[in-house]
């Protein structure tokens, strides 16, 4: 069933899942307000993670995997921050599913 999200007066589509059913309505106050439906408080490290899929996405016309997530996360941002553990700690259980959600990206393909 799909849902909405309410911010400045505007309504905003969301899919069954929680994603934009429009990439353009993406703001960082969607972002936001995406993150406290996924009981998350956007960091600065959580925000590294947003930018760079978007950069991807921008790049690629894709979400990336979480295998593809980790590689881009070390080439941009070095080994500590290249790894599945890092990306768990900041976006637990299923970090490219719910840091694409966040960035306002569709659904990566092949993820759970």
């Amino acid at each position: 069933m799909p849902d909405t999200l309410e911010l400045a007066g505007k309504t905003i589509n969301l899919d069954k899942e929680g994603y934009l059913q429009t990439l353009s309505d993406w703001s960082p106050e969607v972002a936001v307000a995406i993150a406290e439906r996924e009981n998350l408080a956007l960091t600065e490290a959580h925000w590294e993670v947003i930018n760079l899929l978007r950069e991807f996405y921008a790049a690629h016309g894709l979400s990336p995997m979480m295998r593809i997530l980790v590689k881009q996360m070390k080439a941009t941002y070095g080994h500590e921050k290249g790894s599945s553990l890092y990306l768990m700690t900041l976006f637990p259980e299923y970090p490219a599913l719910i840091a694409s959600k966040i960035a306002g990206l569709p659904r990566p393909t092949n993820c759970p």
